[in-house]
């Protein structure tokens, strides 16, 4: 039984702002910042149903199912306004609506798997989670379809970086454990470890190669900024694989367990400004 009007989205009082990355920030062209909103809207709503730990996996699928039914045929629900305004935008904008249902198979993942194999499962999460977010983008700038390809690794990378920021708190909170439980168990231990006040040398181990497996998504993602025919996709870019990078250097001094590793305002600021002088007198680069 799908749910009734109102109670639908249980809104975790998170937004762009609280995000590591830039969401739709002023380096896109302007009339496509309200399309990209949109989507972050809807997302970051979707995002909120499957981190709700008071609704039952069977709610949180039962919730998700009608933003997908909303999008795909559209709703004169007040409860389902965010995926009928993503429909109209995506008509709008002639994009598919492929990245967004995606991103709603997601979280639904997320509502009933909470444990992952090895590194390729996690990867297959990814393309699920992370990916369409690039792809939309990509998409909404009538960029090539082929640029996927250096799309695709930079989310990626963005995700798992994320799953190790948050690693303790997602096994705390929400008993969800983003490292590939074949590596946990090649160091002899199990999830249990990232309940400590610090990482063992083994799970820094297995953070590192996380960090590696990081690293070469992004031998790929950093080609992305000189590759993409938008100045302002680019740009946008070349911040963005700036901060990875950066983050991912901070992951490997300092300990996600200990502390949050994670940059303020003028730090980000920093980077970025020292990303977007290298795109435009750099040669793009």
């Amino acid at each position: 039984m799908s749910p009734g009007t109102g109670q639908i989205e249980t809104a975790s009082g998170k937004g762009a702002k609280d995000e590591n990355f830039p969401v739709g920030s002023f380096l896109l062209p302007k009339r496509l910042r309200p399309h990209v909103a949109c989507f972050y809207a809807f997302a970051r709503a979707g995002d909120d149903i499957a981190d709700n730990p008071d609704l039952s996996p069977e709610e949180k699928l039962d919730r998700l199912q009608a933003f997908d039914d909303a999008l795909v045929n559209g709703s004169s629900d007040p409860a389902l306004a965010k995926p009928d305004r993503l429909r109209d935008s995506l008509r709008q904008t002639n994009v598919t609506d492929r990245h967004a249902r995606d991103l709603l198979r997601a979280f639904m993942q997320d509502a009933v798997k909470t444990r992952y194999d090895s590194w390729d499962d996690l990867m297959g999460y990814c393309r699920l989670s992370a990916s369409p977010v690039g792809r939309y983008l990509l998409d909404l700038h009538g960029e090539d379809p082929a640029d996927y390809a250096v799309s695709d690794p930079l989310c990626d990378a963005l995700q798992v970086i994320n799953h190790l920021q948050d690693c303790q708190e997602d096994y705390r909170d929400m008993d969800r454990v983003y490292l590939p439980q074949e590596w946990l168990k090649a160091r002899g231990i199990d999830e249990t470890a990232l309940n400590a006040d610090s990482a063992s040398p083994a799970l820094r181990a297995v953070l590192d190669q996380c960090l590696d497996g990081c690293e070469n998504l992004m031998i790929r993602a950093r080609k992305m900024p000189k590759k993409l025919q938008s100045r302002h996709l680019g740009a946008e870019s070349a911040v963005i694989v700036a901060l990875a990078d950066a983050l991912m250097e901070q992951l490997r001094r300092r300990d996600p367990l200990a502390e949050r590793v994670a940059f303020g305002k003028p730090r980000m600021a920093m980077i970025a400004a020292g990303a977007l002088g290298r795109f435009y007198l750099g040669g793009r680069a």
